[in-house]
């Protein structure tokens, strides 16, 4: 079974929303189930079957980020020593070569990758187009709405 990596940032984040899951969510959503069931008959009782179905969304939750921060494989993107070159946790810039347009992206694992954060997914077609290419150069991949092209305006590391 192969390790899926994350980031150290990655999982301290991934930690704490479990920590805060099981501190927080959890005993809010008992309080809410006992109060909903005090009101009587369950059958008919819509706070208690939201309240249920939230508990059984936390309980999801719990479950799925414990699995993955059990046999995920935290690499430390500061000891990375990769010259320059793009690996695992690089954070690139890039220049659309057609409209100009700048972003930036950091390369992370598949359990913490979240694009509203600009953190993209190792596993995904750009920084599968990105990983062993250094600044300066010229890519292009196959996204969702046609074939892309992109500079590498800049490589850093945290």
């Amino acid at each position: 079974m192969s390790r899926a990596p994350i980031t150290k940032a990655g999982s301290e984040r991934l930690r704490g929303e479990l920590e805060r899951l099981k501190s927080v969510e959890r005993p809010k959503i008992i309080a809410a189930i006992a109060e909903a069931r005090a009101h009587g008959d369950l059958k008919e009782n819509a706070e208690y079957h939201a309240a249920r179905e939230q508990q059984s969304f936390i309980e999801g939750r719990i479950k799925e980020l414990e699995a993955a921060l059990s046999t995920a494989e935290v690499i430390d993107v500061s000891r990375l020593n990769p010259g320059t070159k793009i690996v695992f946790g690089a954070i690139v810039e890039l220049e659309d070569e057609e409209s100009g347009e700048a972003v930036k992206y950091q390369i992370v694992g598949d359990l913490e990758a979240d694009i509203k954060q600009a953190l993209i997914a190792v596993s995904s077609p750009i920084a599968r187009a990105l990983i062993g290419k250094s600044e300066g150069d010229s890519f292009e991949f196959t996204a969702p709405n046609g074939v892309k092209r992109y500079g590498i305006t800049g490589v850093s590391y945290e």
